[in-house]
């Protein structure tokens, strides 16, 4: 018979036990994404460099072609990191450039949270590379994209059937503050939800503004 305990399960995400690689997020490759609006994958993308930049996550940024083809990398995610180092590469499988291998294992985490453009190239390569090598990865399914939504949902699919565990940009942010009483980032949480949490953020200035409300009481 389990027992309950009060205590978060293993394959939670908390601010220390895993790594973010956000890939390719550049304009020549958001040209060609159909399967989710720009607007809405720009807004993602700010929420997921937010949520990692506030509660200090280990985080690598990282293009493709920069300067000759694909362009920088989107200003929402820029914006938050101004002085990280960005690695561009030549290959469309992160994970085989051996300036991405140095750096996870330098961080130390068995858990890699991964988002970027496009999700059938961008993304699959390094998650199956990821999880060949023992690594637990996670896809932040909205804050990627693809030329299609069939190219999108298969991606996911493969992934998963590998043991990919998908989630959305808005869960990343709560499942990293998880504890509304933990005040040294509830107001940037907040902030951030309110900004990019859509319908969420609305209902957020609402409930302050009305009833000045907060959900740690």
């Amino acid at each position: 018979m389990p027992i309950a305990k009060a205590q978060p399960g293993n394959t939670l995400l908390n601010p220390s036990n895993h790594a973010l690689i956000m890939i390719d997020h550049q304009s020549q490759m958001a040209f060609a994404t159909k399967s989710i609006d720009p607007v809405q994958l720009r807004n993602n993308t700010a929420l997921v460099a937010k949520a990692a930049k506030e509660f200090k996550v280990a985080t690598i940024l990282t293009t493709v072609a920069e300067k000759s083809f694909s362009g920088p990398m989107f200003d929402e995610i820029k914006s938050v990191f101004p002085e990280h180092d960005v690695i561009d590469r030549t290959t469309m499988n992160t994970w085989e450039d051996a300036r991405i291998a140095d750096r996870v294992n330098s961080f130390g985490k068995d858990k890699i949270v991964f988002a970027g453009l496009w999700t059938s190239v961008c993304i699959v390569g390094p998650v199956l590379s990821a999880l060949d090598q023992g690594f637990e990865a996670y896809v932040i399914t909205d804050a990627s994209g693809d030329v299609s939504d069939e190219a999108h949902e298969r991606a996911i699919e493969r992934m998963i059937l590998q043991g990919a565990r998908p989630m959305t940009s808005l869960q990343y942010l709560l499942e990293l503050q998880r504890d509304w009483a933990r005040s040294e980032t509830y107001n940037e949480t907040v902030a951030t939800s309110i900004a990019h949490g859509g319908g969420y953020g609305l209902g957020l200035i609402y409930a302050k503004t009305m009833f000045n409300a907060s959900e740690a009481h």
